[in-house]
């Protein structure tokens, strides 16, 4: 049976939101995150709810994709068709972008994304992600030039602006709509905030109120609870969850939910559990291979184990392990262990 949710709180009524051509079939979305959110995850995300799962940022400069990491992230990798087709693009010069578009859409991409959020030094001291921010006339340039380029929606990931003095978030917004920017992602912190302290949603609702295309809210949306009251004090039309996906997908499918009924869904039952982290370690070595694979995992195991009580004492093996078969059967013992004492 599904348990009433707080008092209060009521499910979102209104038209599923459009990103182009493309109608949403939910309004929760995945965040996209380097290192996190490959093929592997973001076909497991869109399984259990995500309306939309962007690929990781891929750099404008086709110099470097023709490595390891870029050659996954591109439109054209074996595996990057779970639900609508999207790349984020980072990078600060209009016409190097524009041209990097174009390819990626020449690779199948159904949606462009560009990257006005990333807080990271190594991003920022490029002048890209959201250090662009501070740049008011060469993001309405890149607009321009991204929105000429390219016949497939393009959005952007923003934050509220450089720093809690300068908060230009609705200025770039009216640029982005100017510009034909299809919706906007927005994190509820400035760049200079990184991921301290606590999201705002006020500027998210002055965007929201001031243009017409879609815009998502972003930061710390952790719970259905959360993601309900976000929507309702900013007008948004649906939510954008990243951190907390990490080693709970089936996150979406708690927000959907209780976005869509008012209540709050029952727990997946540990068995489903431990076949759904199993299926996602089986996925990573499929798509990476046993080196990589095995690498990238570890950062998922941590976070399942770190959620998922008695696997928490196979930690330390499971990072250890250096092929996938014993770091599968390590995996398969540690959650069958949280699964029967969770029975």
């Amino acid at each position: 049976m599904s348990t009433p949710p707080a008092p209060g709180a009521v499910p979102i009524a209104r038209a599923l939101p459009s990103i182009g051509p493309h109608t949403l079939t939910g309004r929760v979305l995945l965040a996209p995150m380097a290192g996190v959110t490959d093929p592997p995850f973001r076909a497991l995300c869109t399984e259990l709810g995500a309306a939309l799962a962007c690929g990781e940022m891929l750099s404008a400069n086709q110099a470097l994709w023709h490595s390891g990491k870029s050659l996954t992230r591109r439109a054209g990798a074996a595996g990057n068709g779970a639900g609508l087709r999207a790349v984020q693009l980072a990078g600060s010069d209009p016409a190097q972008l524009a041209t990097a578009a174009r390819a990626q859409v020449d690779e199948g991409a159904e949606l462009i994304d560009l990257n006005l959020g990333c807080p990271a030094k190594k991003v920022c001291n490029s002048y890209c992600g959201s250090a662009l921010l501070s740049d008011e006339p060469l993001v309405a340039r890149i607009f321009a030039a991204l929105t000429r380029a390219v016949d497939v929606p393009v959005t952007a990931k923003i934050r509220t602006g450089p720093d809690p003095a300068s908060r230009n978030a609705l200025v770039i917004a009216r640029l982005a709509e100017q510009h034909g920017i299809a919706a906007l992602a927005i994190h509820g912190r400035t760049r200079a905030e990184r991921f301290a302290g606590e999201a705002e949603y006020d500027t998210i609702r002055a965007v929201k109120d001031a243009v017409r295309i879609p815009v998502f809210a972003n930061g710390d949306i952790t719970t259905p609870t959360k993601a309900l009251a976000v929507l309702a004090r900013t007008g948004a039309d649906g939510v954008m969850i990243g951190r907390a996906a990490l080693g709970a997908p089936w996150i979406f499918r708690a927000v959907n939910a209780q976005l869509q009924t008012g209540l709050i869904a029952p727990a997946l039952l540990p068995a489903a559990v431990t076949a759904l982290i199993l299926r996602h370690l089986e996925a990573l070595y499929a798509f990476h291979g046993e080196s990589i694979g095995v690498r990238l995992a570890r950062k998922h195991l941590t976070r399942y184990c770190d959620l998922h009580g008695s696997a928490a004492r196979y930690r330390a093996a499971l990072l250890a392990a250096e092929d996938s078969s014993s770091q599968f059967a390590l995996a398969q013992r540690a959650f069958g262990e949280w699964q029967a004492a969770a029975a």
